[in-house]
C-alpha cells in the first residue's frame, strides 16, 4: 500500500511539471512578438496577427489586414471594418463597411447570416457574455422586399429611411416598392405572402432591444456591429497539446489507480470508454474537419432549418444507397435538393469528401453546394434544386422517356466534358470524381448538366500523374479498368476519361453499355457491337434521323472509343476531348477496338499510335500529350 501511495504522488508531481512546462512554452510563444497598431485598433497581440507581421506571430487563421490605415476582417468573401478586440472574453467586433451612421438609408455591402459564419471560419457567433447586467448577443437582421404593404409585428418597416419609390435611393434590381426588416434568421416558408429576402446582416442584439419598433433603432444596432467569439483551445496547438498530455496522464494515472484499488471496475470502464470512443469517432472526424478547413464556404445549418425548408420531409425526390433527397425551400426563396445521408460505411469519409470537393468550386457544369447539416448522426447536403432531374432518364429509350434530341444530347455531353476537365486542371487541386454515370449528372431547367455525387472523390496535386488507392471505386460498367488490372497502367485521371466515355457511348447510341438480355452474343458488350457496325461502314440504328444527326453521333461514338481503350495512356485528357468533339467529325480516326477484358497481346502502345490529324483544320492529337 505504501508503495502504492508513493508511486501515486510521483505521478501527480510528473503530471504538475509536464502542464507547467507546456504552459510556459505556451506563454512563451504568446509574448514573444510586440503587438502591431492599424487606425484606431491599437495592441493587435496573439492570437491575432496583421497580415505583413511575422509568421509566427498569432495564428494564421486569424489575419487581420491594415487598408488605407483601417483594421479589416475577411470573413468569407466580405470585408468587415474591426471596431475593437476584447482578449478578455476573446471577442472580436466588427462591421459592414456598408453602413454610415449618418445615413439610415445605408445597406449592407455583404449578405451575411450566422450559419454563413459558422462553416468552415475560426470564428463563432458570439452568443452570450455579461456587460453591466446585460445579456449580448449577435443576431440576424434579415431584410426583407415586399410586392405590397404587410402589417406583421414581426416587420419592422424601413421608410423613410430606405423609401424605393424615390428616385436616386437605392438601385438594386431585386428591390421593390416595400421594404422590412425582421429580426433573427429568416427563411422562405416564414415569409409573409409576396415577400422575399434581399440581404441578411449581424447585429449585436441586447434584451432592451426585443421591443424596437423603428428601423433608424435597429440601423444604429448594425452601425455599432456585431461580436465574433475564437476559441483558443481550437487554435494553439500548445495548449492543445497541454489539454490532451493532460488526458493523457490522467488516463495513465487512472489505469495505475485502478490496478492497486479498484483492479477489474476500472478495466471494464476502461472498456466502455473506448467502446464510446470509437462510436464518437466518425462525428469528432467530421467536426474536425469541417472547423479546420477554411477554403470552403456552404452555409452551415442547423437540423431544426432542414425540418423546416423540407416542411418535415414531406416531398421525397429520390433514394439510394446514399440516403434519400427532399425537395425544400431555401432561405433565399430558391428550391434546393436535400440529401439526407444514411449510416456512413466509411468512417464519415463520404460526407467529408463531399464537402472538401464540392463546396470549394464553382462551376456552371458542377452542381452548387449551397449548405450541409451535421447535428451526431444526422448529415445532409444542401444542392441547388435541379428540376429536370438525373440523365439516366433521358439516356435509354424506353416507354414514357422524354425524348432529347440528338443535337441536344451532344450539347449536354460538352457540358459534361468541360466539367470534369475543369476537375481536372481548373482547380489548385486535382480532382478525381471516380464515379461519372448518367445518375450523376443533373439537368437544370434548360437541360444545362451539372456533375454531382462527390462522395467518392479524392483529391491530388496537379502535378501528380499516377495515384495510390486502397480499394477500388465507381460504379460497375463505368468503372476504369486499372481499378481492377494492376499491369495495364497506374490509377489517374484517366479513369474519369474512361467513366465518360462509357457514359458518352450510352448517350450516343441510346443503350446500356452491358446488357445480358440482348438478343446476339455479339451485343452484350455495346462498344464491341458500334465499333463493329462504324468499321463496317453502317450507322447506329437511328430512326428518322438527319445527315446532321448521323454525324453528330458518329463523332461522340468515335470519342467514346477512344476515351475507354484499355490501358489508360491510349485515351485522351479530357481537354482533348473537349476539342475533338467541337470538331469535325472527319478530323476522327477510329481507334483500336475495344475489349471489356485485357488481351494477352498489347491492344495499344502510346508509342505506336497514329496521331489524330486532319489536313482541313490543321488539328493534331497526341495520345500521350495531356
Amino acid at each position: 500500500m505504501e508503495s502504492g501511495r508513493a508511486l501515486s504522488a510521483r505521478f501527480v508531481v510528473m503530471a504538475f511539471l509536464a502542464i507547467g512546462l507546456l504552459g510556459e512554452t505556451s506563454n512563451a510563444k504568446a509574448s514573444s512578438c510586440p503587438p502591431s497598431s492599424c487606425g484606431n485598433i491599437q495592441n493587435i497581440s496573439y492570437p491575432f496577427r496583421l497580415n505583413d507581421d511575422p509568421k509566427n506571430c498569432g495564428h494564421s487563421k486569424l489575419n487581420l489586414y491594415c487598408e488605407d490605415n483601417v483594421t479589416v476582417l475577411r470573413l468569407n468573401s466580405g470585408r468587415y471594418y474591426v471596431k475593437s478586440i476584447n482578449y478578455n472574453n476573446n471577442t472580436i467586433r466588427v462591421v459592414d463597411p456598408g453602413f454610415d451612421r449618418k445615413n439610415c438609408s445605408s445597406v449592407p455591402l455583404y449578405s451575411l447570416s450566422s450559419d454563413s459564419i459558422i462553416f468552415g471560419s475560426p470564428y463563432r457567433v458570439y452568443s452570450y457574455d455579461i456587460h453591466y447586467g446585460i445579456v449580448w448577443i449577435s443576431r440576424a437582421i434579415t431584410f426583407l422586399n415586399c410586392a405590397s404593404p404587410v402589417n406583421s409585428s414581426l416587420y419592422v418597416e424601413t421608410a423613410p429611411c430606405i423609401n424605393f419609390s424615390r428616385s436616386g435611393s437605392i438601385t438594386l434590381s431585386q428591390l421593390t416598392t416595400y421594404s422590412y426588416v425582421a429580426v433573427g434568421p429568416t427563411i422562405a416558408s416564414d415569409l409573409e405572402e409576396g415577400c422575399s429576402i434581399g440581404w441578411t446582416a449581424m447585429a449585436s442584439w441586447t434584451e432592451n432591444h426585443r421591443n424596437a419598433t423603428s428601423y433608424c433603432y435597429i440601423h444604429n444596432a448594425l452601425v455599432y456591429g456585431f461580436e465574433l467569439q475564437y476559441s483558443l483551445l481550437s487554435l494553439d496547438p500548445y495548449r492543445f497539446r497541454e489539454v490532451q498530455i493532460w488526458k493523457i496522464l490522467a488516463m495513465i494515472g487512472g489505469l495505475v489507480m485502478g490496478k492497486l484499488m479498484f483492479g477489474a471496475p476500472c478495466v471494464i470502464w476502461l472498456l466502455i470508454w473506448k467502446w464510446r470512443r470509437r462510436n464518437l469517432s466518425m462525428y469528432s472526424a467530421i467536426e474536425d474537419f469541417l472547423q479546420g478547413d477554411t477554403s470552403i464556404i456552404p452555409i452551415r445549418y442547423s437540423y431544426s432549418d432542414i425540418k423546416k425548408m423540407t416542411n418535415r420531409f414531406k416531398n421525397k425526390l429520390g433514394e439510394g444507397g446514399y440516403g434519400c433527397v427532399f425537395k425544400g425551400n431555401l432561405r433565399s426563396g430558391r428550391f434546393g435538393a436535400i440529401k439526407m445521408l444514411g449510416k456512413s460505411k466509411a468512417n464519415g469519409q463520404d460526407f467529408v469528401n463531399e464537402v472538401a470537393t464540392i463546396g470549394r468550386i464553382h462551376h456552371v457544369n458542377v452542381v452548387q453546394l449551397v449548405g450541409y447539416c451535421v447535428e451526431g448522426s444526422n448529415r445532409c447536403l444542401v444542392y441547388d434544386f435541379m428540376p429536370n432531374g438525373s440523365l439516366d432518364k433521358y439516356v435509354y429509350l424506353k416507354e414514357g422517356t422524354t425524348y432529347l434530341s440528338y443535337e441536344k444530347m451532344y450539347q449536354i455531353s460538352l457540358g459534361v466534358a468541360r466539367g470534369i476537365e475543369y476537375l481536372h486542371q481548373g482547380c489548385d487541386m486535382q480532382i478525381l470524381h471516380f464515379d461519372i454515370k448518367p445518375h450523376n449528372i443533373l439537368l437544370d431547367e434548360n437541360f444545362n448538366p451539372k456533375i454531382s455525387d462527390f462522395g467518392l472523390a479524392k483529391l491530388y496535386p496537379t502535378d501528380n500523374s499516377i495515384i495510390s488507392l486502397t480499394a477500388a471505386r465507381g460504379t460497375m460498367g463505368y468503372m476504369a479498368p486499372e481499378l481492377f488490372y494492376k499491369n495495364i497502367g497506374g490509377v489517374s485521371y484517366k479513369a474519369d476519361v474512361y467513366s465518360f466515355g462509357m457514359l458518352l457511348m450510352e448517350m450516343a447510341s441510346r443503350r446500356k453499355n452491358l446488357n445480358a438480355l440482348a438478343e446476339h452474343s455479339s451485343q452484350l458488350y455495346l462498344p464491341t457491337w458500334v465499333y463493329d457496325r462504324y468499321n463496317e461502314g453502317k450507322d447506329l440504328e437511328m430512326s428518322n434521323a438527319t445527315e446532321e444527326e448521323k454525324k453528330i453521333v458518329k463523332k461522340m461514338v468515335i470519342m467514346a472509343l477512344w476515351c475507354i481503350q484499355m490501358k489508360p495512356g491510349d485515351r485522351p485528357s479530357m481537354n482533348k476531348v473537349i476539342e475533338m468533339l467541337e470538331g469535325d467529325a472527319e478530323c476522327l480516326q477510329m481507334p483500336p477496338k475495344p475489349f471489356l477484358f485485357p488481351q494477352e497481346t498489347p491492344i495499344g502502345d502510346p508509342q505506336n499510335n497514329p496521331n489524330l490529324t486532319c489536313s482541313n483544320t490543321k488539328l493534331t492529337w497526341t495520345l500521350s500529350g495531356r
